[in-house]
C-alpha cells in the first residue's frame, strides 16, 4: 500500500479543487438566475437541480477527507480502508454528468434531427451512468484500497464512456456550427461559440482520461482523485459558462441578439435565424425632389423625402436579427 503522501495527498488536493470550483459555481449560478429570468422554466429548474446536487457533492467530499484525517487519524483503518463517503463520489458525479450529456444530446437532435449522433451520445452517457453506479456499489462492497483493482472494469466503463460522449458532443457541435456559417454578421459569433464548445468539451474529456490514467497507472494510490473529485464541477461550470456567455454574444451581435448555441435566446427558449429584405422605391416629386419608400418584409412602408436622387429601384438585403443559425428550440 502507498504511503500517506500518495494516499491522502491527492485526495486532499482533489477536495481543494472541488471546493474552489464550487465557489465558481456559486458565482455562475447567481449570474444565471439574475440575468436570465425569462429562460424556459424547466431549464432554470435543471440548473437548480445541478446546483443542489453539486452542493451535496462538495459536502460529501469534505466529509470523505475529514474521516481519515480527523476521525480515524493514526489508526490502521485510516490507511487501509476507504472513507465511507468515497462510495458516493461516483454516483453523485454521474447524477450530474449524465443529465448534462443527455440534455445536450437532445439539443443536438433539435439542430439537425440526427438520430445516429443523438443515439451515440445517449448510449455512452447511459453507459457512463451504469459504470458510475457500479463503481459506487463496488467501493461499498470492496472498501480496501489494495483491492480497488478488482472493479477497474466499472471505473473504466464510467470514465471512458463519459469521455467518448464528450468527444462526440464537441465534434458534432463544431461540425454543425461550421456548416451553418455563411452570414458575415454571425460568423464571428459562430467562431467564438466553436471555440467555447471545444474548450468546455476538452476540459471534461481530458479530466476523465486523466482520471482513468491515474487509476490504471498508479494502482494502490489515490492519484486519480486529483482529476476525479472536481470532475462533476467541470461539467456544471461548463454548462453554466455556456449559458452565461449569451451576454457576451449579445454584445457582439447587437441589441437584438442574445443567443446561445445550446439554449435559445436570452429572453426566450427559441432562436430564430432571420433576415429581412427591404425594397426601396424612389419616385419623382415636384421641385427636383424624390421620395424613397422602404417596404420591409413585415409592417407598413416607411417613407422619407430625399433630395436629388436618381430614378432607381434598389433591393437591399440586410440582417434584421443577428442570430446563431443553428439552434431552434422545439
Amino acid at each position: 500500500m502507498a504511503g500517506v503522501e500518495l494516499l491522502f495527498g491527492p485526495m486532499l488536493i482533489g477536495v481543494f479543487l472541488n471546493t474552489i470550483l464550487y465557489g465558481v459555481l456559486l458565482v455562475q449560478t447567481f449570474i444565471y438566475f439574475q440575468t436570465y429570468k425569462k429562460d424556459t422554466p424547466w431549464i432554470r429548474y435543471f440548473v437548480l437541480y445541478l446546483f443542489i446536487v453539486e452542493t451535496l457533492n462538495t459536502g460529501f467530499d469534505i466529509a470523505m477527507i475529514y474521516e481519515p484525517l480527523i476521525t480515524r487519524y493514526g489508526t490502521p483503518r485510516a490507511v487501509s480502508v476507504a472513507p465511507m463517503m468515497l462510495s458516493a463520489d461516483a454516483i453523485v458525479t454521474v447524477a450530474i454528468s449524465t443529465p448534462v450529456q443527455l440534455f445536450i444530446a437532445w439539443r443536438i437532435w433539435t439542430i439537425g434531427k440526427s438520430i445516429i449522433i443523438t443515439f451515440i451520445i445517449s448510449f455512452f452517457a447511459i453507459c457512463s451512468f451504469v459504470g458510475g453506479v457500479a463503481t459506487t456499489v463496488s467501493v461499498s462492497l470492496i472498501p480496501e484500497y489494495f483491492r480497488f483493482g478488482e472493479f477497474q472494469w466499472a471505473v473504466i466503463t464510467w470514465l471512458a464512456s463519459s469521455a467518448v460522449a464528450d468527444i462526440v458532443i464537441t465534434v458534432s457541435l463544431v461540425w454543425s456550427l461550421r456548416n451553418k456559417r455563411g452570414f458575415t454578421a454571425t460568423n464571428d459569433i459562430i467562431n467564438r461559440i466553436i471555440r467555447l464548445s471545444v474548450q468546455t468539451g476538452a476540459i471534461t474529456t481530458i479530466s476523465a482520461i486523466a482520471d482513468i490514467a491515474g487509476f490504471l497507472v498508479f494502482p494502490h494510490t489515490t492519484v486519480n482523485f486529483i482529476a476525479d473529485l472536481p470532475l462533476s464541477k467541470l461539467y456544471t461550470n461548463s454548462l453554466l459558462s455556456t449559458l452565461n456567455a449569451r451576454v457576451g454574444w449579445h454584445n457582439l451581435a447587437g441589441p437584438q441578439s442574445g443567443h446561445n448555441v445550446l439554449f435559445g435566446m436570452q429572453n426566450s427558449s427559441e432562436w430564430r435565424a432571420a433576415t429581412r429584405t427591404d425594397l426601396h422605391v424612389h419616385t419623382d416629386l415636384p421641385n427636383n425632389r424624390h421620395r424613397i419608400a422602404t417596404f420591409p418584409s413585415k409592417g407598413d412602408p416607411i417613407t422619407d423625402d430625399v433630395h436629388y436622387l436618381d430614378n432607381t429601384i434598389s433591393v437591399t438585403k440586410v440582417v434584421d436579427d443577428c442570430v446563431d443559425p443553428i439552434i431552434r428550440a422545439s
